[in-house]
């Protein structure tokens, strides 16, 4: 019997016991208490019925939850992407759909195992060995690497300049190696690229350049009228529409290649080493532009450079190249604050210099310091973090090495010290870096 029916059962009692009623009437009321107990008892079980069935429902809804992650998880794989055209044969699925998500989520470009071979007489030459890539909507994305790499062969491959020996080449959702002539024709125009050495015609002028892509595709003269004036404001060139390319300088010719680049409205832009030719301040107008590009526009930028600073100005994502392979990829904070391979390592040294001074190694003889590497991003840049450590910690600190820069507009610090103290406290203040969610290694000398 439940806490509630006896509670009922014995009240009732306890009332018929002190009563002067007659035997008959108190048989009654025993009769409806029982029946009044048996209720009580139902209604309890059946509102501990409903709290079992709430609570299969909670967890019922968390495994809905869970699948459903494990399906998005899934359908950002390559595995997904590349098993949806027999989908479509299987369960007749609507072809553009098919086409439109086969990349997933928001990806521009795709590279799916793609290689590229040349034969030159008896010799075969891998340039590219089954690059896996993929660019976002929206992305400035860079790949560094030294020359021979295989930079300028993947960033040709993307408007099918030159065709992969192997692999599939997915842009805006679509094959470019299975499309028609016509289908691709279609698809070239979404896609502009500008180059290093700026490929004006230097018999035309500065508003015949732009208007050549054009003037190719049948744009009524009007419409190209409005569209080069458009574009020669945008660049900053109003007053050049009637000059020639060899009355430039070569940043005014590299954003005249950048309007050219724009006429037909793409999606997508490729940057063929776009700084390479330009001296430092130059550069630096043209990045700033191609920023401008991509927030105004929404266009999405793939740029190749071997310049790592190009990559920290404007890039949020990187890759490396060597020899003809993508070595490591990720977000310009991962590669910069922690770099996983030897070459990304060097080109990442070329505009952070991180390295313990070689003035202090010479000095240390057969005592092995300890040394700390620490990444600041952010806000943490400003973090007083010596100086606390200092005073909560029996350690004292000397500066080997300190710098501190920009990526994407975010400051980015570096500092490289030496640690001294009993290995308690330097283990607990190095605890404490880590508590703190600053980023910091030993460094083995």
């Amino acid at each position: 019997m439940t806490e509630e029916a006896s509670f009922v059962y014995s009240n009732v009692y306890g009332y018929l016991e002190n009563g002067c009623i007659t035997h008959e009437f108190r048989a009654i009321i025993v009769s409806l208490a029982d029946l009044l107990v048996s209720l009580v008892d139902l209604l309890v079980n059946f509102a501990d019925l409903l709290v079992s069935l709430a609570q299969l429902l909670v967890n019922f809804a968390d495994l809905l939850v869970s699948l459903a992650q494990l399906l998005v998880n899934f359908a950002n794989t390559r595995k997904f992407r590349r098993i949806l055209p027999y989908l479509y044969e299987l369960f007749s699925l609507d072809k553009e759909f098919v086409q439109l998500n086969s990349m997933g989520g928001d990806w521009m470009i795709e590279f799916q195992d793609v290689k590229k071979v040349y034969q030159a007489k008896k010799q075969t030459v891998e340039a590219l060995k089954g690059i896996d890539l993929t660019v976002e909507k929206g992305d400035i994305f860079g790949v560094v690497g030294y020359s021979g790499a295989g930079k300028s062969t993947l960033i040709r491959l993307i408007n099918l300049l030159e065709h992969p020996s192997d692999g599939s080449v997915i842009v805006g959702g679509k094959d470019l190696t299975k499309l028609s002539p016509k289908e691709l024709r279609a698809e070239k125009k979404k896609i502009g690229m500008i180059f290093q050495h700026f490929n004006l015609l230097n018999s035309k002028t500065v508003f015949d350049n732009i208007a050549m892509p054009l003037v190719l595709s049948g744009t009524p003269a009007k419409e190209i009228k409005n569209r080069v004036g458009e574009l020669l404001e945008f660049v900053g060139l109003s007053s050049k529409a009637k000059s020639y390319p060899e009355q430039l300088s070569g940043g005014q010719k590299q954003r005249i290649g950048i309007a050219r680049a724009l006429a037909t409205n793409p999606s997508i832009l490729l940057c063929d080493e776009a700084t390479s030719a330009l001296d430092p301040q130059t550069t630096s107008a043209v990045l700033q532009l191609l920023k401008k590009i991509n927030k105004e526009y929404n266009i999405t930028i793939l740029l190749i450079t071997h310049e790592m600073s190009v990559i920290r100005e404007i890039c949020n994502k990187v890759a490396v190249m060597e020899g003809g392979c993508v070595v490591e990829q990720g977000s310009v904070f991962e590669v910069f604050a922690k770099p996983q391979t030897d070459i990304a390592k060097n080109f990442v040294r070329t505009v952070i210099h991180d390295e313990i001074p070689q003035s202090f190694l010479k000095s240390i003889g057969s005592h092995i310091p300890i040394i700390w590497k620490i990444n600041f991003i952010g806000t943490t840049s400003g973090t007083p973090l010596l100086s606390t450590i200092s005073k909560k910690y029996d350690v004292h600190l000397s500066v080997l090495s300190a710098n501190i820069s920009e990526i994407q507009e975010t400051p980015f610090g570096n500092l490289i010290i030496e640690v001294t103290g009993s290995k308690n406290e330097v283990d607990k203040a190095y605890r404490y870096i880590k508590d703190e969610g600053i980023l910091v290694q030993e460094v083995q000398v």
